[in-house]
């Protein structure tokens, strides 16, 4: 039997669930990209995105996912040769590094596995073995979205600061931008990028590059920038057609444009608190139902999970069995698990993830919660009882209500 015909509710860690408001500005036909409408909307664009961003500094966009944003990222700031240090945590804080390598930059890596955030000590220690500051950046992961840990920035900046240390902090805010906290400026990053297709609320495809002028300074510097990747005419055009590098991805735009009207409509202070919310509403599910069985999730500390995704596990194959049954079944997809067991067959792991990011309210994520909870009951998988509860429980609290004293009381409280 099959409960799926009806609408369905990707909760992937990415491409997210896309608002009515945005499918609806990119149903149109193709603008005139020479001249009106289209000009000032992207004009318009930046300093939004800016805001979102918490920067007063650059933006270039590029026609590319969170990998061709990394690209651009090391094109415009480190030379082939050059070297840079990685600290990752996660599935794609190793995939920057590897990009970097494929650049022909020489990395270090400081590997701090999939459970744990960056350790400033250990950059320190790395940073101040690094004699005559071959080091050219520091590539940082905010949330990598397959361990789903977050690490603080603005410790890491104090730790360059300290050591007088000229490397460029560059971070990673593919899955965190327009969910997790997230202050560019005050936290000292020099440059962050992110992708359109997470808490931007839109389609895959749009790559974001945000630098300072230390980064600027950086790309002047070099003796050369190939020409796509080059962030310099993206930033500063002197026509329309360069704000991409060629023809502008004009149903993005227009995507782009309302996404950034909703954010702007709720304040993103509220959109972090929103996330945060929720994000509180399904630990506590997922810590009631780990009271029993294997269920369990990735990273043990609040403090260090993100807002916009969240990992977790059970024995294999059982990660695979509730991800099958709850698509199959119920209508609801979870994130494969990424790097955490068997990188090689992620889907044959026990690792899967809850991607809770971007157009997402209370009810879509108590119905994600009901139908995990009523997978993990139809396959006879043991864990605990009341996780619904508990996280409805979480909800009412953290809006300002009270939750019964039956009901298992959450850490967040």
């Amino acid at each position: 039997m099959t409960l799926a015909n009806g609408r369905r509710h990707m909760a992937l860690p990415g491409p997210s669930v896309m608002p009515d408001r945005v499918l609806q500005a990119m149903h149109r036909p193709a603008p005139d990209i020479y001249d009106g409408e289209l000009h000032e909307m992207v004009a318009g664009i930046l300093p939004d995105l800016r805001a979102v961003a918490r920067t007063q500094g650059h933006v270039a966009m590029y026609i590319a996912n969170g990998h061709g944003a990394w690209e651009a990222a090391l094109a415009n700031t480190v030379a082939p040769g050059g070297r840079v240090l990685v600290p990752a945590t996660g599935r794609f804080g190793h995939g920057w590094a590897e990009m970097a390598r494929a650049m022909g930059i020489e990395t270090e890596l400081l590997d701090h596995g999939p459970g744990t955030p960056i350790d400033p000590d250990r950059v320190r220690a790395a940073l101040a073995a690094d004699a005559g500051a071959r080091i050219k950046a520091v590539l940082v992961t905010h949330v990598d979205t397959a361990s789903s840990v977050l690490s603080e920035i603005a410790p890491l900046r104090a730790v360059l600061d300290e050591l007088g240390h000229p490397a460029l902090l560059m971070v990673d805010c593919v899955a965190s931008l327009a969910c997790d906290r997230y202050e560019m400026d005050a936290w000292g990053a020099d440059v962050t990028v992110a992708g359109s297709q997470k808490g931007l609320m839109v389609p895959p495809g749009l790559g974001f590059v945000f630098f300072n002028d230390r980064a600027q300074a950086a790309r002047k510097a070099l003796p050369r920038v190939s020409r796509y990747w080059d962030w310099a005419p993206r930033a500063e055009p002197e026509m329309f057609y360069q704000y991409f590098g060629g023809t502008a991805p004009t149903h993005h735009v227009y995507g782009l444009r309302e996404a950034l009207n909703m954010i702007g409509e709720e304040g993103i202070e509220a959109v972090w608190a929103r996330h945060e919310t929720l994000a509180k509403a399904i630990w506590s599910a997922a810590e009631t139902w780990g009271a029993e069985g294997a269920f369990r999730l990735n990273v043990p500390d609040p403090a260090h999970r993100s807002r916009a995704v969240t990992a977790a596990r059970l024995d294999p194959p059982d990660g695979k069995r509730l991800r099958d049954w709850c698509t199959n079944v119920a209508g609801v997809t979870l994130g494969i698990g990424l790097g955490m067991e068997t990188p090689a067959d992620p889907q044959a792991s026990g690792a899967f993830r809850f991607g809770h990011m971007g157009h997402l309210n209370a009810h879509m994520v108590l119905g994600l919660l009901g139908t995990v909870e009523a997978g993990l009951t139809a396959l006879h998988i043991p864990h605990g009882t009341g996780g619904v509860s508990a996280a409805a429980a979480t909800l009412a609290r953290e809006t300002g209500g009270t939750a019964p004293t039956d009901i298992r009381q959450s850490v967040y409280a």
